[in-house]
């Protein structure tokens, strides 16, 4: 027992031996809660004699679930492989895998990702004849998932529907429930609602687990919804034995549906709760930490606390202004070669943290120019490149044949002369005698689809051929691949597209023998089930030595020696959308809280003079966050104010007046997404001016052909030639790393050589 409380300072050694009732474990970041879980699991096993099938840990990524397991063992060996440790969504479907026959599934169920989500909305609009443009499927899953955060099934729903576009939608989420039901099939949301719909409805359920879990832990707290503090209120009912962390200046995902009430009302949803704070921080500097306390302390919170640390005080915080968003990602460049050479850093010790994706761009670009590797967290994930989908789809039918959407991907790729007619009559017929797609295509004949059952015996014979098979799982990937044409298509196209895909999937084959060399019982529902719930986090490769760039919502739970945060500009960061809305403000400010905190050493925050984002070229002030640091705490704060000065505003502007909708455009391509126009206040005018100024007195005579310029984007050329246009030049240069481009000699900003 000794070995397991060694280490620990004093808030954390009181929440591990706190085992009696409620427990809330308010968990700074850096704090090591991660630690007070995994020590308090073991020393409920080693001190107090639970066995670890009694224990329930809940996580939000398999990435955390992971590293729990590998610490616990750690601390008292293989004896935890009977505990369950997992994330909301797999916790849940080992309970549905069970007992979804309750209510009227198949235990073979499938699990739609977001992709198959999307394709099913898209034809539900369709069958219903709705304005694919007025309701994307986009926008109307967001709302389904929303109905479905909140706990409100379709009926429910419609009642509440009180506009409009809810009765569309309501109608769209009622088919929706249909086919997914038709399907054999559930979506993520339903993954949490069904258990507990399981739970209510069978008291024999719900006896045996809240029974089984004699305790049952949860991390990130603060990130919880309706539908998951109902799940873990009904498990934990039974011996009132529960331990939350989390942090309430941490909560940034209430647009997943996440309610920071949850965390704010535990003392209340569980009486006689023990609430301990943990504010030693051990992962960073001193001064990046009084400036993240300086930030979050703007924020009205209910659990105030401190972040402190034994760590020493360390490098200032750098800031920078740039002239633009390119100037800007020169600099971070700059900055991560000097780090590189000065302290050895890896690349790997980089991350560059935005507000939106979008701001990656011309990150993307310089770091393309200098050959700097990187890597994007949440761009196009492995399991959605299309080979990947393809042979998943292969998998997906293969276990469960009521899965129309994976038949319908599949069913003719490769080539087998099946269109989209032929299937269209397939699904209205399958619609019709309330069987699958498949069921069909299997006695096509019969229906008087001839050609169509001609063309389709070899698919469907290969099909039952291998679903009668017990082959381990990449061998079973293999024999599809290879009964089915699929890898002897992309082989004939002889194309470095094709040379590509099938070096996706050799990598796929190899993730199907990991999985199995780390389950002796690897079954095929449990591989997809894997597949599906996997997040991007989880699929960092972190031995890969690159930057890595992301949103500051991705960031959530990570940390790097070196953190950017560039864009810190009004309408940027914070966003447009949450400046006059106290608690979005207030829910950006736990994001920007969150971003300073990831890094462990050193901290760079970048903002422009002028930024072209969404197709429109903005001159926004500096962000409100960065003038809730502690301007001494700020390495080139002075200088960066000073040039920033001209666009300074009153306190009156600065809380976004009547000033604010007058200057907001459209969206260049959407009117449905209005973004600044700079953010253009009277009081900015001066520094606009200086600025048109600045451009109107450019010396047109010094560009002659053959002279050697720098541009910030572009890098190093000579200029080919150069031609008048109006009261400007049209300069033609051929960069070295670029190639040709053409400009204009006013705006190009170009240095000469």
């Amino acid at each position: 027992m000794q070995e397991i409380l060694k280490g620990l300072n004093d808030k954390q050694y009181e929440a591990v031996i706190t085992t009696q009732g409620p427990c809330l474990v308010i968990a700074g970041a850096g704090s090591g809660k991660t630690k007070v879980l995994t020590h308090k699991i073991a020393y409920l096993i080693e001190e107090k004699g639970l066995h670890p099938w009694d224990i329930l840990a809940i996580t939000f990524t398999n990435k955390a679930a992971n590293e729990m397991k590998d610490r616990i063992e750690a601390l008292i060996g293989e004896g935890i492989r009977d505990m369950w440790v997992g994330t909301f969504h797999s916790i849940c479907v080992r309970i549905l895998r069970r007992f979804i026959d309750r209510i009227g599934f198949d235990t073979s169920f499938i699990i739609f990702d977001t992709s198959d989500q999307r394709t099913l909305v898209k034809n539900c609009l369709k069958d219903l004849q709705i304005d694919d443009k007025l309701f994307t499927d986009r926008s109307v899953l967001s709302e389904i998932s929303n109905a479905k955060n909140a706990m409100l099934e379709p009926k429910q729903y419609t009642k509440m529907a009180n506009d409009y576009r809810k009765e569309k939608i309501a109608t769209v989420y009622e088919l929706y429930q249909k086919r997914l039901k038709e399907n054999n099939a559930i979506d993520f949301d339903d993954i949490i609602n069904y258990t507990i719909k399981i739970f209510m409805q069978n008291d024999d359920v719900l006896d045996y687990y809240s029974n089984k879990f004699k305790y049952v832990l949860v991390d990130e707290y603060q990130d919880t919804n309706k539908a998951q503090f109902t799940l873990i209120s009904m498990l934990a009912a039974n011996h009132g034995n529960i331990t939350v962390v989390g942090d309430n200046d941490q909560g940034i995902y209430s647009f997943r549906g996440a309610d920071i009430s949850n965390i704010l009302n535990f003392e209340k949803d569980f009486p006689s709760t023990k609430v301990i704070k943990l504010e030693q921080n051990y992962r960073c500097t001193g001064n990046i930490l009084k400036v993240a306390n300086s930030v979050i302390s703007n924020n009205e919170v209910k659990y105030k606390k401190s972040l402190w640390t034994q760590n020493e005080d360390g490098n200032l915080p750098k800031v920078y202004l740039a002239d633009n968003e390119y100037d800007e990602a020169s600099y971070v460049v700059s900055e991560i070669g000097h780090l590189r050479r000065e302290e050895y850093y890896k690349y790997s010790d980089f991350a560059i943290l935005y507000r939106m994706n979008t701001q990656s761009r011309a990150i993307e670009d310089i770091l393309r120019r200098e050959n700097i590797p990187y890597k994007i967290v949440g761009g196009l994930k492995f399991y959605e490149r299309k080979e990947i989908k393809d042979t998943i789809a292969y998998l997906r039918l293969i276990q469960n044949p009521a899965d129309n959407l994976s038949f319908r991907r599949i069913v003719n790729e490769p080539k087998r002369g099946i269109g989209k007619t032929s299937l269209d009559q397939i699904e209205q017929i399958a619609n019709e005698q309330g069987l699958s797609m498949y069921e069909i295509l299997k006695d096509a004949d019969q229906y008087g689809l001839n050609r169509v059952f001609m063309k389709s015996r070899d698919f469907i014979n290969q099909i039952e051929e291998l679903r009668k098979t017990e082959l381990p799982i990449s061998e079973l990937i293999k024999t599809t691949l290879k009964k089915t044409g699929y890898i002897s298509a992309l082989e004939a196209e002889k194309t470095i597209e094709a040379e590509n895909r099938l070096e996706n999937l050799d990598e796929f084959l190899t993730v199907a023998i990991e999985f199995e060399e780390e389950s002796a019982d690897a079954t095929l529902s449990e591989f997809l089930e894997g597949i599906t719930l996997s997040s991007d986090i989880d699929n960092m490769e972190e031995t890969e030595d690159s930057v890595t760039l992301m949103t500051l919502h991705s960031a959530k739970g990570l940390e790097f020696p070196a953190i950017f945060l560039v864009g810190m500009e009004e309408g940027i960061f914070p966003g447009y959308k949450s400046i006059s809305e106290p608690k979005e403000m207030e829910e950006e400010r736990r994001l920007c809280y969150v971003g300073v905190t990831r890094a462990k050493e050193n901290l760079f925050i970048t903002f422009a003079k002028q930024r072209t984002i969404f197709g429109s070229t903005s001159y926004n002030i500096v962000s409100r966050f960065v003038k809730e640091m502690p301007p001494e705490l700020l390495d080139g704060y002075e200088q960066a104010l000073q040039e920033k000065t001209k666009m300074s505003i009153d306190d009156t502007n600065y809380k976004y007046g009547s000033n604010y909708k007058s200057n907001v455009k459209s969206h260049p391509i959407s009117s449905k997404q209005p973004v600044s126009a700079g953010f253009a206040f009277r009081t900015a005018d001066s520094f606009l001016n200086s600025l048109n100024n600045k451009k109107t007195n450019v010396d047109l005579s010094q560009y002659k052909a053959g002279l050697k310029v720098y541009h910030k984007k572009f890098g190093e050329g000579v200029i080919n030639s150069v031609e008048p246009e109006g009261e400007d030049l049209k300069v033609d240069i051929n960069f070295e790393k670029a190639g040709h481009k053409r400009l204009m000699a006013k705006y190009a900003n170009l240095e000469i050589l």
